[in-house]
């Protein structure tokens, strides 16, 4: 997913099946993939790549800093970090000690596992349910915790695709077994999806709204002039 945080839109321009069974590739696998072709073949000019703590790991952290790109992800709870400087063993990152300042514009610290000098900016952020995230970016000039939330924040402009994507396209309703026609049927729902959102952002209306105005359209018209009339003996 891509999001312009400036005008507030966003674009599915990538996807993939996760199939390892077919293919062998595991999720992190995929992911590399697709940044390879964001950065390499389409070229699209980002400034942040945004992932949640499935993605949190060593080798992929460091593949996208290699690419030369700034990352935030949150790690778990149970992420072994040190903050002393290698005075003091690692600890689980939710028993770190945050201090005001450290609370309001993060602290530097080196995650287990990764290379020696290897370190990252941490930032407390507390989510709006009661829940706190440990963000962590390579980004070492980020000093507001605040402005992490907010680049955070936009990751979840892909929670919309699969509820909407299931309710309005029928994304998950192919009965097919043979791979390829499932394949096809996700591809075509993802296109009917991104162009109701288009739609959507440019007459104000959501995209079910939208959807049941289809269905208003043709039970208005088959009221009118019925395909199938009643003949009363």
């Amino acid at each position: 997913m891509y999001v312009n945080p400036e005008t507030d839109q966003f674009w599915l321009i990538d996807y993939r099946i996760y199939a390892p069974d077919g293919d062998g590739k595991s999720k992190l696998d995929h992911v590399r993939e697709r940044l390879i072709g964001v950065v390499c073949q389409k070229q699209l000019p980002f400034q942040a790549v945004l992932r949640d703590t499935w993605y949190a790991s060593k080798d992929l952290m460091l593949f996208i800093e290699s690419l030369h790109k700034v990352y935030y992800c949150p790690l778990k709870d149970n992420r072994q970090v040190d903050d002393s400087g290698g005075s003091q063993a690692y600890r689980r990152v939710d028993a770190l000690d945050w201090s005001a300042d450290e609370l309001a514009h993060g602290k530097t610290l080196k995650i287990k596992g990764f290379p020696k000098e290897h370190k990252v900016r941490c930032f407390r952020v507390e989510g709006s349910t009661h829940r706190t995230d440990w963000v962590v970016t390579n980004d070492r000039t980020q000093d507001s915790t605040e402005a992490t939330q907010e680049a955070c924040g936009f990751r979840w402009k892909i929670e919309p695709l699969p509820h909407e994507g299931k309710q309005v396209t029928g994304l998950e309703r192919c009965q097919c077994r043979k791979g390829r026609i499932p394949r096809h049927h996700i591809g075509c729902a993802f296109l009917v999806w991104i162009r109701l959102k288009e739609l959507a952002a440019q007459t104000g209306r959501t995209v079910y709204q939208l959807k049941q105005g289809l269905l208003d359209d043709y039970l208005t018209q088959q009221l009118k002039n019925p395909s199938l009339k009643m003949v009363l003996a």
